[in-house]
């Protein structure tokens, strides 16, 4: 094959541009490897995916099948849904399934989806299942899309400056994060004694290094915290089965595309019409 040289063009230009050229040709083979360095960037254009992560029994199919039909019904842009699992019994045929590695339960399943090893390739948009989706969620895609985003944690609603993460609500690109799983895995049971949480592991890990934009407070809301007037439960119940003292008219935000039922209640357990409307 003749060499291609472009007039002007100098010694070092003509390497960097057959480097590019070369790289490029690799990525539409075979997915991108991302360097683990410091967090880069991906250098193709990616694709959208909406993943969520069901592990044992603490929800259903039924969950999964619910924020498949509420992703459907409010995003307008390509994508496609897939769930990370160790049972895909029940799930909707439409659902990609991918399974999750051995050795991790509940919400230490989440580090997996930072793997360079993941096979997707493109931009992911992670949520959790006890979630609730009423607006459309393209923004969440195209919010800042140079780096990474997630919420600023719900604590929020009782100290106005807390800056700590959520990670009910994650968009990342593969292996953006690769760092993140490297880490916990390297050492899950010291990260795990040291860390309350998935969220508090990936604000430890990255609030200094690479800290991730925030999405907008209005645009994802705790359900209990920050749109209900009211939190107190019926007395009698069991942790993890509650349910609120009474029901509540309520709706989000003209702004807000997401309520978050982190804790009790699950969506399941609340009454409210709004979800009972949009929870399906």
């Amino acid at each position: 094959m003749a060499k291609k040289y472009i007039e002007g063009e100098s010694k070092q230009q003509r390497k960097a541009r057959k480097a590019k050229e070369k790289a490029l040709k690799s990525a539409k083979a075979q997915k991108t490897v991302v360097s683990t360095d410091l967090f880069p960037q991906n250098s193709v254009e990616p694709n959208n995916f909406v993943l969520c992560i069901k592990h044992g029994t603490k929800y259903s199919y039924d969950y999964v099948n619910r924020l498949y039909n509420m992703v459907s019904r409010n995003c307008t842009l390509d994508y496609q849904f897939v769930c990370l699992t160790d049972n895909n019994l029940g799930l909707d045929p439409n659902i990609r399934v991918l399974p999750i590695p051995n050795g991790l339960e509940g919400w230490w399943c989440k580090p997996y989806m930072y793997s360079n090893d993941l096979p997707l390739n493109g931009t992911i948009l992670y949520m959790d299942l006890d979630v609730v989706i009423s607006g459309n969620i393209d923004k969440l895609f195209t919010y800042k899309p140079d780096r990474w985003a997630v919420i600023r944690d719900f604590s929020r609603a009782m100290r106005p400056t807390w800056q700590k993460y959520n990670s009910s609500v994650i968009r990342f690109r593969t292996g953006e994060l690769d760092r993140v799983w490297k880490n916990f895995i390297s050492d899950k049971v010291t990260v795990q004694r040291r860390n309350f949480g998935d969220q508090d592991f990936l604000y430890t890990e990255t609030h200094n290094t690479y800290p991730a934009n925030l999405f907008p407070d209005a645009w994802i809301r705790s359900w209990k915290w920050e749109i209900r007037k009211t939190k107190d439960f019926k007395p009698g119940q069991t942790r993890g089965n509650r349910t609120f003292a009474r029901t509540e008219n309520v709706k989000p935000g003209p702004d807000c595309c997401i309520a978050v039922f982190h804790g009790d209640p699950n969506p399941h357990n609340c009454d409210d019409p709004w979800v009972v409307e949009n929870w399906k």
